[in-house]
């Protein structure tokens, strides 16, 4: 299955609202708290810029208040056109500033995740790592392990919102394959391991594929959810599908 995929940053976003819908402006006109009128709206720029080049949609201010994010009853976002539910799904995610869309097909159980590769305590990974992947944060390098701390976290993050469950879920349902969450370009992994009809094995586990690895997470045993995940500096990206994606194709916003 193809996911495309979106970024925007703050300064990406009209000053004004010509592109926000009625019900999306009086929604932001309620809002009293500054970071989370930012990242709302940096969020909602960034999702109908995704569902209008996805859909070959006019990219004008004002087409753009057609496209309405709706919360459903989980609370996951969805997307009508002109009051209609559009045949798309999405999932968002912003951090530090950026916002990323992934899009797909109606239907599909989607998860994006954006994350900052910074320090966290022990006491973070105790929490919300299973004893497994506990194990895995503890043997690696020193210098791995804000890297793998991110990258354990972010899969987790994607997975629960393709579930549509989000943190109401235990992050401990959910767990990273250490077989897939390497830290390198998969120099020592070998491909002959896994099925040849699996697409993120067909895309090959290398830096190709625009610098996206494949990703593999479980819930409760049982699902087994597959994805990708990038670096680029400190910022790491990952996404998971239903059914497997191919690696995430960036769109081109003009």
């Amino acid at each position: 299955m193809d996911v495309h995929w979106l970024e925007q940053t703050e300064g990406d976003v009209p000053a004004g609202n010509d592109w926000l819908s009625a019900s999306e402006a009086l929604r932001q006109s309620e809002m009293r708290f500054a970071k989370r009128l930012t990242d709302w709206r940096l969020g909602r720029w960034t999702a109908k810029r995704a569902v209008a080049v996805y859909l070959n949609l006019p990219a004008l201010l004002r087409a753009l208040a057609d496209i309405e994010i709706r919360p459903a009853m989980s609370g996951a976002p969805e997307i009508f056109l002109v009051g209609k539910l559009a045949p798309v799904t999405i999932s968002l995610s912003h951090r530090a500033g950026r916002a990323a869309c992934a899009v797909a097909p109606l239907g599909s159980a989607l998860g994006c995740d954006l994350e900052m590769i910074e320090p966290r305590s022990d006491t973070f990974v105790a929490d919300y790592f299973t004893a497994e992947e506990q194990a895995l944060v503890a043997q690696a390098r020193i210098e791995d392990r804000p890297r793998l701390v991110a990258l354990v976290w972010s899969g987790k993050e994607s997975v629960l919102k393709a579930l549509r469950a989000g943190l109401r879920l235990d992050t401990r349902s959910v767990m990273l394959d250490p077989v897939d969450g390497l830290l390198s370009c998969g120099e020592d992994y070998d491909l002959h391991a896994e099925d040849p009809g699996d697409p993120t094995v067909a895309a090959r586990l290398s830096c190709d594929s625009n610098n996206w690895l494949p990703l593999r997470v479980r819930y409760t045993r049982d699902q087994t959810f597959h994805g990708w995940w990038q670096q680029s500096a400190n910022l790491l990206r990952s996404m998971v599908a239903v059914p497997p994606p191919m690696p995430p194709i960036l769109l081109r916003a003009c």
